[in-house]
Parts: structure tokens; C-alpha cells; sequence
């Protein structure tokens, strides 16, 4: 089922997600539906504040991604990363590499907007799989920026917050207006729920 993607502005987008301590039917449904929504919005990664959840639970997929390339190892073994998409992380921990660099990011709660976002070129991250199981990956490239931004997104971090004052500045006047939509459409959203309890 497609969720709908909370935009700049909605307040839970700034909650840090509280721990996973049972992962069951429900947090797999979740997960799945994630992963449909983000494919759905051409999307490479996924949090669970996104659609409304403040839990630890991200999805990742950058098997369609050719010219930004990743390396990958699973629990020490290398593997191709596009047959290890979607991931799923839950509870994830990230240790950054100490070299970092520079890259383009966008985020499917900010239709239209993009940044230069410096991060680490290469992370491990500790998490679990749907199946309660401990992984571990250690990975480089594309897919390690995408991990850091969704890990970011379950501790209430927003891209914006790592951009630089003069790009955030030139993006002020965007960033004002799809902060007042969201709220908008909240009010909308409030209204029409009271409609129907009447």
C-alpha cells in the first residue's frame, strides 16, 4: 500500500525515532509499504518519520542508480549491492569513515529542491533485518551517502541542516513556501477529520 510522504514542515520530520524492540507484522508491513511508496516516488531511500512513524526503520534502494557507483559488504562478505536492494535497516548505528567529500542530494520531503551536502565516503552500519537478525555493512559511494541521510532522518536531522548558511540562505524563500503549503494542508487535513466526526 503507498503511504503518503510528510513534507518540509511537518513537525514529526524533527522527532528522532525511539528504538524497535519488537520487530513483528506490523513494523514488516510498514517496511513493505515503505519500500512500495518510495519506488513508487522514484525515491532511493526511505524513512519511517517520512510517512508519519518516529520509529528506527529505513528502506534503501539504489539498484537503479548506474552513474553514482557503491561497494558492499554484508556481515564481512562482498557483495553486489544492487542484489542486496531493497535494504531494510532497522535500529541502525553508523560508524563514519574519516574521509569525506562532497555530493548532490535531494529528499523526497523536499519536492524540487536539492543540495551540495559534504559526507563520508565510507561507513559501517550495525542494524537488524526484518527477520530480528543482526547485520552488519560496511559500504562506500552512493549507497553510504544515502544510509547517512536516512540515519539522519530517524534522529530528526533534515538535509538542510548540513548544507552550507549561503545554499540554505539561497534556498530560503522555497524552503518559506513548502513549509506553508505543508501547514496548509494540515489545517486542510484537521478541518476535514473534524467534518467527519462530527
Amino acid at each position: 500500500m503507498r503511504l503518503s510522504i510528510l513534507q518540509y514542515g511537518d513537525a514529526i520530520l524533527r522527532v528522532k525515532g525511539v528504538r524497535v524492540d519488537k520487530i513483528d507484522d506490523r513494523v514488516r508491513e510498514l517496511a513493505q509499504n515503505m519500500i512500495e511508496t518510495m519506488h513508487a516516488a522514484n525515491g532511493v531511500g526511505l524513512a519511517a518519520q517520512q510517512v508519519g512513524e518516529a520509529i528506527q526503520l529505513t528502506v534503501l534502494d539504489v539498484s537503479q542508480v548506474e552513474d553514482r557507483p557503491t561497494t558492499m559488504k554484508l556481515n564481512g562478505n562482498p557483495i553486489d549491492s544492487k542484489a542486496a536492494m531493497p535494504l531494510v535497516l532497522v535500529n541502525p548505528e553508523i560508524d563514519l569513515g574519516d574521509e569525506t567529500e562532497m555530493g548532490t542530494e535531494g529528499c523526497l520531503s523536499f519536492p524540487e529542491i536539492t543540495g551540495e551536502i559534504d559526507r563520508a565516503k565510507s561507513i559501517s552500519v550495525r542494524a537488524q533485518n526484518l527477520d530480528g537478525e543482526p547485520i552488519e555493512i560496511e559500504t562506500t559511494g552512493f549507497l553510504a551517502r544515502a544510509i547517512q541521510h536516512e540515519v539522519d532522518h530517524l534522529n530528526g536531522i533534515l538535509f538542510i541542516d548540513r548544507m552550507s548558511s549561503a545554499a540554505k540562505t539561497s534556498l530560503s524563500s522555497k524552503l518559506k513556501r513548502l513549509q506553508k503549503e505543508t501547514q496548509r494542508g494540515m489545517k486542510h487535513r484537521q478541518r476535514a477529520v473534524a467534518e467527519t466526526t462530527l
